[in-house]
């Protein structure tokens, strides 16, 4: 199912790549809205953000919430990106696994110094949201991501920002992977949800170090729930 996910999401992201190639989305055109997408290439909304995350990642399109994507450029840059394998090779996703482990914690610790009332709002509507959804398939991963993304903007730093919702999106399913995990073990949904908490009432505090401690934390269960551990023990020996 992993496999089989990612390979449509790499589908329709080429072929709107080769769309922007051959013109038919002009340089400082806005791509149609996500639904119009969805119903062009008969998939999912949640397959066209991914699509779309990732010819954002290539320099094809800039994105704007609320305004939606505009074409930027025919051809992609060769900048950073997560293999679209990661599904599939477990040591690969240990590995930006870690890596979110030290990008989230520090966006943590930002966000408790850095948030205002507004994006303590954003935060507080995405938990409710995911509390709202727990057992949900798709809308419980949405909102998963969605609290995520709000931590990462209450940092005010566009470059953190980016990367963050690049890195979530593109582990889409990961997320998902583990959140059914969860679900297959009775309670531990909601202990899942209380690692969420324990972030925000941190931020909410103004307490980085807290903020961060409890962010890593976060992720080194999400990634013993996808039985990840053994890839960096060292990481994990100490929560």
């Amino acid at each position: 199912m992993l496999t089989k996910t990612l390979t449509l999401t790499e589908q329709v992201a080429r072929q709107i790549a080769t769309d922007i190639a051959d013109g038919v989305h002009a340089i400082g055109a806005k791509l149609p809205p996500g639904r119009v997408l969805a119903e062009q290439y008969g998939v999912s909304a949640a397959v066209i953000r991914e699509a779309t995350e990732r010819l954002r990642a290539q320099g094809l399109i800039q994105s704007r919430q609320g305004s939606g994507s505009t074409v930027v450029s025919r051809t992609g840059t060769q900048g950073f990106q997560v293999s679209t394998g990661i599904a599939v090779d477990r040591q690969q996703l240990a590995n930006v696994y870690e890596l979110r482990m030290e990008l989230e914690g520090g966006a943590a610790a930002l966000a408790a110094l850095r948030r205002n009332a507004s994006d303590l709002t954003a935060m507080a509507r995405a938990l409710a949201d995911l509390e709202a959804h727990l057992e949900h398939p798709e809308q419980g991963v949405d909102h998963d991501v969605a609290f995520h993304v709000a931590i990462a903007a209450a940092t005010h730093n566009s470059t953190y920002q980016d990367l963050l919702q690049y890195l979530n999106l593109q582990l889409r399913l990961a997320v998902s992977t583990a959140r059914t995990n969860s679900r297959l073990q009775d309670g531990l949904t909601a202990a899942v949800h209380q690692e969420h908490v324990a972030v925000f009432e941190a931020i909410r505090a103004g307490n980085p170090e807290q903020a961060r401690q409890a962010a890593v934390f976060h992720l080194q269960q999400a990634a013993r729930r996808l039985q990840l551990d053994p890839f960096f023990p060292t990481a994990t020996q100490t929560s």
